[in-house]
């Protein structure tokens, strides 16, 4: 198993699978939701509407269409409240269940944006933290998956990433 954190843009990865930071509708949004959309083409619009939404804490598999990764696994993270409406389970929840399902479709390499740090407000740090130890934990379950690597979208996004304890 190989933990990586590196500052670029997660749509010209090509692993097996990059994750989208998604909504509950799965529709094209902004940020990194946007940019993975735009890359993909219409056709993942398509197939995101095909699939009819996720609920915060679960994630969803669809084709890469465009993309250099085979898939994209929409996995959709709380919006940030305060943190006492349960926003911490929520997101650990978001990353095993995009785990799962990669290791589930026998998928070795996955590259996960920052998720919930976004418009949906959560904090960079704490959202970190939550990735990198349920990441960490769940890896040791999910056997198929061998590298992930988190895409950071800056370098204060990728020092949060080396403080959690993941190297470049």
């Amino acid at each position: 198993m190989a933990l990586a954190a590196r500052v670029v843009d997660i749509t010209t990865l090509g692993v097996d699978a990059i994750v989208n930071a998604a909504n509950e509708a799965l529709a094209p949004g902004r940020g990194v939701c946007g940019a993975i959309h735009r890359a993909a083409g219409p056709e993942l619009a398509r197939a995101c509407a095909a699939v009819g939404g996720c609920p915060t804490g679960d994630a969803r598999l669809t084709p890469g269409f465009r993309l250099p990764a085979r898939f994209v696994i929409h996995a959709v993270g709380p919006v940030w409240r305060g943190g006492g409406g349960g926003e911490p389970a929520l997101l650990a929840s978001a990353y095993r269940s995009a785990l799962r399902l990669a290791a589930a479709h026998g998928l070795r390499t996955i590259a996960f944006p920052a998720i919930s740090t976004g418009i949906f407000g959560y904090p960079l740090r704490a959202a970190t933290e939550v990735a990198v130890r349920t990441v960490r934990d769940e890896l040791a379950r999910c056997p198929p998956v061998e590298e992930v690597t988190f895409a950071c979208f800056s370098g204060e996004a990728l020092q949060a990433y080396h403080d959690a304890g993941v190297g470049g």
